[in-house]
């Protein structure tokens, strides 16, 4: 598996996913000129993506949905909710609706999950090839317990890490926008991330990659801090962690 996050960010979402027979995108809510561009340096036609998964449907993470269906006729999976929420903002598209929360594309498996967050339907993904393993959520105030097992000793989480409860709190939103932020329907915060990362990762764990950074209620540094202390509170190891940004694609990360 080969995954690179195109773009993550409160201005626009976008993740690429390669396995020996899927090309796949997570989200895109920046430019379809934007997500065009960075999968032609990964030798990526559009046209052959397989299918595009959606998290929800705010515009920094369908922003650029319109375009590129009308361009490149995607396969767009969805559950029977995004589906009518969907076709409000964009019309109508090719579509799959997930049977039994999950979805097999060739050798992709995708199994999605409940996330908790202020839009109409919300969900984050678990993705599995014949060799690997990956999380990818966003936009949730919370993670419920009853997923623990299911997200648990994965090769590659992609997890919100979206604000520093502090930099929020002395920062320039308003007291109603902390309280969204902050509620069980906001965001995880640094510390929110890093301890259900604590909790996760196993001995099959190598990368984490920490997403969808507050351009400012956070920094990269207060965001790695917190997550490196944490692990070393837990004496746990992680041998590749990085931090995915608005406007340039992390590295491709082999899984």
């Amino acid at each position: 598996m080969r995954v690179c996050v195109l773009s993550s960010g409160s201005k626009g979402n976008s993740c690429f996913i390669e396995t020996n027979e899927s090309k796949i995108l997570i989200d895109l809510g920046t430019t379809t000129s934007y997500v065009v561009n960075e999968l032609d340096k990964l030798g990526v036609n559009p046209r052959e993506i397989d299918a595009i998964l959606i998290t929800h449907i705010h515009k920094d993470h369908i922003n650029g949905l319109s375009t590129f269906i009308k361009k490149y006729n995607p396969l767009i999976y969805v559950t029977e909710k995004l589906l009518m929420l969907l076709e409000e903002e964009v019309g109508s598209f090719r579509y799959e609706v997930y049977q039994d929360n999950s979805a097999i594309i060739n050798d992709l498996r995708i199994n999605y999950i409940r996330t908790s967050h202020d839009a109409l339907e919300q969900i984050g993904f678990i993705l599995k090839d014949n060799k690997s393993s990956m999380v990818y959520i966003t936009d949730t105030g919370y993670l419920n317990s009853k997923y623990f097992d299911l997200l648990s000793n994965k090769d590659l989480y992609v997890l919100e890490s979206n604000h520093d409860v502090l930099m929020l709190k002395n920062g320039p939103y308003p007291y109603f926008l902390q309280q969204r932020v902050l509620g069980d329907k906001g965001h995880l915060s640094n510390e929110q991330c890093s301890n259900y990362l604590c909790k996760f990762i196993g001995d099959n764990t190598k990368t984490i990659v920490l997403a969808h950074l507050s351009e400012k209620n956070n920094t990269e540094e207060k965001a790695l801090e917190t997550l490196n202390n944490k692990l070393k509170e837990n004496n746990k190891k992680v041998e590749n962690i990085f931090v995915a940004r608005q406007n340039e694609p992390t590295m491709v990360i082999e899984v």
